[in-house]
């Protein structure tokens, strides 16, 4: 499981005073960035080989507000990947409170020059990246 820690910011406050609900969307972009960054496949390093991964779905399930200045922990794990697909699951603690506030899924595809790829072919050691980690990921529970 992969950890991402961050502040909730006043400028991504509603008018209610809690965390408007596009901002997890972001959060969730944040913490896929730096975990692919962390296990060496991160999107700087796709894109230079040209191949890029779009989002094909996202779904997110509010359970409780967070506000200014909460600490929130975002914790992904990878529930799918084949090499063509990539789906991650995030839970979002506030830690501030001590609550699951929020849980999500976002769902990548693999594309280059607009036609799906496999990174098994095309990028066969990022293949190997994410297969080394979901390995340990299964091992560590």
């Amino acid at each position: 499981m992969f950890r991402y820690r961050r502040k909730a910011q006043y400028h991504e406050t509603d008018q209610m005073g809690i965390i408007h609900h596009s901002n997890y969307v972001k959060w969730m972009e944040e913490a896929r960035v730096a975990f692919l960054d962390q296990i060496g496949m991160g999107y700087k390093k796709a894109e230079a080989a040209g191949v890029v991964s779009p989002v094909a779905g996202i779904s997110v399930e509010y359970k409780r507000p967070v506000r200014f200045d909460d600490e929130i922990e975002i914790r992904l794990t990878v529930s799918k990947y084949n090499g063509v697909v990539l789906e991650l699951a995030y839970e979002f603690y506030n830690l501030t409170e001590n609550v699951l506030c929020t849980k999500a899924v976002s769902r990548h595809g693999f594309l280059e020059d607009n036609r799906i790829v496999s990174l098994k072919k095309e990028l066969p050691e990022m293949d190997g990246l994410m297969v080394s980690y979901i390995a340990g990921q299964d091992q560590n529970g």
